[in-house]
């Protein structure tokens, strides 16, 4: 596999800190501008975040396609993780997967399946009887699936090690 999971990781710190730099003017405008092209600042870097996380996870997928000759990468990948008894990372990797479909497509079962599981996940989803992550905070936007820099960092860290994985394998 080539350095794609040396430079997701790479990218996804570059990413985060420019939309942290974006951030931090937006919020400090905000001190002596109610604007509302701040507060849409605020929402299009949380936006850009869930892209990243989308982005990074359907490049991986054609990358998996390709490395492994197959058409779905992620079951591949996820057999080979089971078979290399990586059972906590093909979880992670599975559970990560969910989100992005959540991401990507709203309610279903991907969502029905994360929800079951919301209490252990390391980050966190909406409920169904939830309507904000943080009710007042004027950065989030609608998603299902909480996008911070935690969760975008997981799915880079996530992605290098099943990268490392599938080239084990190679």
């Amino acid at each position: 596999m080539h350095e794609f999971n040396e430079l997701v990781q790479r990218s996804t710190a570059f990413s985060l800190s420019a939309l942290d730099e974006a951030q931090q003017r937006a919020v400090d405008a905000l001190q002596t501008s109610a604007a509302t092209t701040l507060v849409k600042t605020l929402q299009m870097v949380q936006l850009q975040k869930a892209i990243s996380a989308v982005g990074m996870f359907s490049i991986f997928d054609a990358i998996l396609q390709n490395q492994l000759q197959c058409k779905d990468g992620f079951k591949e990948a996820g057999k080979l993780l089971q078979s290399q008894g990586e059972i906590e990372l093909k979880e992670n990797f599975s559970n990560l997967q969910l989100a992005v479909n959540v991401l990507k497509h709203g309610k279903g079962r991907s969502y029905n399946d994360l929800v079951e599981k919301a209490a252990t996940l390391p980050f966190r989803v909406k409920l169904p009887d939830e309507y904000f992550f943080n009710e007042g905070d004027v950065s989030e936007i609608s998603t299902l699936v909480e996008v911070d820099d935690a969760f975008v960092l997981l799915c880079a860290e996530v992605i290098h090690a099943v990268s490392v994985a599938v080239r084990r394998n190679s």
